[in-house]
């Protein structure tokens, strides 16, 4: 192996890779109107296209670590570029949402593997004096790429066409190809452990049976046998996955990991606390667009402010934990976020757009707070080979959460009609996590925060 050093034209070109996969999966929000009108179908219905992918990406990212150690990092990560791009290509093309929903799932695939397998490139060939400054470069997009998206969404779907929000991904996936090809390195293992395909399908038909069941529900005409026959698939199937994982050698994720009573919490009131996050950014640009009559550059424009206070807050929130404790700090930004979805709850045409935008903005800056005190309360107790396992499950459970909270709004805006209800239930949610964040130790995740 070549010696440590900093790869520091692999790392950006990692990052770069990263930007662009966050890029899809939040650009296409404020285009779902227009892309429910091209296919005509509801505009709720057009969040199985976010769903999909987030879906998607969850069940595929422990595969993706066997893919790489199996087949070696290069030619997955090259291999991943050319998928992701290729379904690129054929969700601009999609001429119904079963198609477009088919290509967001084949560019999960490319997800999947692009980022875990790069990110591990860059850490495999990074000195541990450099590692600071490697992660500090690979987390960038995932801090910037929110930014940028809905404003640019909304400008692409307001001035030409929504297919034009896949079609930019062409050029650059085809540079980062050529790049790939130059700079990744990484070979295949001489020995690796077969891959849980048991469990690999049992979790992806069950997951994929309980979003199939969540969209059949509708206001009218609801086909409550189709329902009833995924939800019991779902539980099923989901059921006998978790028996494999629990007794199989080499599971696809190890469960057993949340013994560890942080890393439970995370993984249940964390995943929780994503899965109604994840929501706003769905619903505002719709209501936006549908409630208020704005246009989706508008639209994308003013969902940026949620964004912005994200990353504004960001340098503060380890201060804020070494201060008063990851404990305190989920308590009370559990309490101030369910007080902004009551403020989001009186969101109206007439408000003057600088209110929305505080609002937003302060909703943001909470969420920011709250995932990273998630993410830090996350592996504060886990050590040894454990730490590996726990990564996986919760990268998992992550954005499986993500998926499923749009999923879960859409079903409810659905059912309810009404945007206000709808931040009402999402902030009675919220305060569910409430209840096993005032059950953590004064101490908890002292380790990691200071």
């Amino acid at each position: 192996m070549t010696s440590p050093g900093f790869p520091k034209g692999m790392a950006l070109l990692v990052a770069g890779a990263f930007f662009m996969e966050i890029l899809d999966a939040t650009i296409i929000a404020p285009a779902i109107p227009l892309i429910a009108q091209s296919f005509g179908v509801d505009a709720v219905s057009v969040n199985m296209a976010i769903s999909a992918y987030l879906v998607t990406v969850a069940v595929l990212i422990p595969v993706s670590g066997w893919l790489a150690r199996r087949f070696g990092i290069r030619r997955v990560f090259i291999a991943a570029i050319a998928i992701f791009t290729l379904a690129s290509l054929g969700c601009a093309a999609s001429t119904s949402l079963p198609m477009l929903v088919a290509m967001r799932v084949l560019q999960g695939v490319g997800g999947a593997m692009m980022v875990p397998v790069g990110r591990l490139a860059v850490l495999r060939y990074t000195s541990k004096a450099d590692l600071v400054r490697a992660i500090a470069l690979l987390t960038w997009p995932a801090l910037a790429a929110p930014v940028v998206a809905p404003a640019l969404g909304g400008a692409i779907a307001t001035l030409g066409s929504w297919r034009w929000i896949f079609l930019i991904n062409l050029p650059i996936g085809l540079v980062g190809f050529l790049l790939a090809l130059k700079l990744i390195r990484g070979g295949a293992e001489v020995s690796v452990k077969p891959l849980d395909w048991r469990g690999t399908v049992l979790l992806g038909t069950g997951i994929a049976s309980l979003l199939l069941a969540l969209e059949s529900i509708r206001i009218s005409g609801t086909d409550w046998w189709h329902v009833g026959v995924g939800a019991v698939a779902a539980a099923v199937l989901l059921g006998a996955a978790l028996w494999h994982l629990l007794r199989t050698a080499a599971p696809l994720v190890q469960v057993r990991v949340l013994r560890v009573r942080t890393l439970r919490i995370t993984v249940t009131a964390g995943s929780l606390y994503r899965l109604v996050i994840t929501a706003v950014p769905f619903l505002l640009p719709l209501q936006f667009q549908l409630e208020f009559g704005w246009s989706p550059f508008a639209a994308g424009l003013m969902v940026t402010a949620l964004f912005v206070g994200n990353i504004t807050i960001k340098p503060a929130t380890t201060p804020l934990m070494r201060r008063f404790g990851i404990r305190r700090v989920l308590v009370v930004n559990g309490l101030a976020s369910v007080g902004t979805f009551v403020l989001l709850a009186l969101l109206q045409p007439q408000l003057h757009v600088a209110v929305i935008a505080v609002i937003l903005f302060l909703s943001g800056m909470l969420r920011s707070i709250g995932f990273t005190a998630y993410n830090s309360l996350a592996f504060s107790d886990v050590d040894g080979d454990d730490l590996t396992h726990a990564n996986t499950l919760n990268a998992s459970v992550q954005e499986l959460a993500a998926g499923l909270g749009v999923a879960l709004a859409a079903l409810v805006v659905s059912l309810l009609t009404s945007y206000s209800l709808t931040y009402l239930v999402l902030g009675a949610l919220m305060a569910v996590t409430l209840v096993e964040s005032i059950r953590l130790p004064r101490n908890a995740g002292s380790r990691v925060s200071g």
